[in-house]
């Protein structure tokens, strides 16, 4: 029983970071004049519904019930990023603001992995590792606008 109480919380923990920063990006898309960097976060929209998607199938298939992140953490994340791009929509400050929130689910989702290597689904396993792979590319190319 307690491996798939760890599985549950890892599977949602996955699709959490990945509806997180569907919203960030949809919160700070409008405010991206920057064609060049627009295009890698739209990007990277893609590949964070793709693993939504993916999270959501696998509840479904585990019977593990997937809620939506906290509406007063969404909130803060939009009014943040309104702050942060009022008077500074450059591309560095826009890959900064990224930067920062892919760290912050990097952390998160590396702690779960070690935390839970010995015990995990191999298809929770599996997503888990995809999405780290993809944020720290994701860190990477946002990089490379500072």
């Amino acid at each position: 029983m307690e491996e798939l109480k760890k599985d549950s919380e890892v599977l949602a923990e996955i699709y959490r970071n990945a509806q997180l920063a569907i919203t960030s990006i949809s919160d700070i898309l409008p405010e991206i004049d920057d064609v060049h960097i627009k295009e890698e976060i739209l990007r990277e929209h893609e590949e964070y519904e793709r693993i939504c998607s993916e999270a959501a199938s696998l509840a479904h298939k585990l019977d593990v019930e997937l809620k939506e992140p906290n509406p007063v953490k969404k909130a803060m994340m939009w009014s943040a990023i309104k702050m942060g791009t009022a008077s500074d929509n450059s591309p560095q400050n826009i890959a900064q603001m990224m930067i920062r929130g892919t760290v912050t689910g990097l952390t998160s989702l590396k702690t779960s992995l070690t935390d839970s290597k010995n015990i995990l689904d191999d298809e929770i396993k599996s997503l888990l590792c995809e999405l780290i792979k993809l944020e720290e590319g994701f860190e990477r190319t946002l990089k490379t606008y500072l």
